[in-house]
């Protein structure tokens, strides 16, 4: 039983790789890496690699994967919409996420680049339905350019200083999985959701 994981990030595979190895102990996980993917998505929009997404899907499903999981926010929606081509699940790391927090009034959604919001507001939105969420978005000042730099201790304690800075929600959405470590350094009240950890459950679920 193979799953692949669409990343943009190497950072994202030990994450998931100690996910897998706590709660999926069997499952087999092939990490693909794209970081130019996300690049390119923020310059043009999602849409302008979806051949390449595509392509990349189908590889996966020919090398013997029964699901594939999209860990970027970003190009998560273009991933998600090749499923019926594929002829196997693929799905995207945080609509587990987002359907929790749509069930709530007010939710805060935290991302570290411009990119990743339009996805996450219309994903919330689709969650929600004919349900009204008051969604607001705060953009982490100087997170991105701390990831780039490969200074994830930085970028996780702005992630986590922009949630507690939060008090007028019900619930705080973390819109990249990158950002999902801050939660176990906030002090907030709020309930914190990051992806991961539920995206890959639901995966593995699918991949069976």
């Amino acid at each position: 039983m193979t799953l692949a994981l669409l990343h943009t990030s190497p950072a994202h595979i030990p994450v998931f790789d100690a996910l897998r190895d706590a709660s999926h102990p069997g499952l087999a996980l092939r990490h693909l890496v794209r970081e130019d993917l996300l690049t390119r998505a923020g310059e043009s929009g999602p849409e302008a690699v979806s051949g390449e997404i595509r392509d990349l899907l189908a590889g996966a499903v020919a090398d013997g994967a029964r699901a594939v999981l999209c860990t970027c926010s970003t190009i998560g929606a273009v991933a998600e919409s090749e499923s019926a081509g594929l002829g196997v699940p693929v799905l995207r790391v945080d609509r587990p996420m987002a359907a929790a927090a749509a069930t709530q009034g007010r939710v805060a959604v935290l991302a570290a680049i411009t990119g990743t919001l339009a996805p996450t507001l219309a994903l919330l939105a689709e969650e929600a339905g004919d349900r009204r969420v008051d969604v607001r978005t705060v953009l982490v000042d100087g997170a991105w350019a701390r990831f780039e730099a490969s200074d994830r201790e930085g970028y996780l304690d702005l992630v986590a200083a922009a949630a507690d800075a939060v008090t007028d929600s019900d619930v705080i959405v973390l819109a990249q999985a990158s950002m999902a470590d801050a939660v176990t350094r906030t002090v907030t009240r709020i309930p914190v959701l990051s992806s991961p950890r539920s995206g890959l459950a639901a995966a593995a679920d699918a991949a069976r």
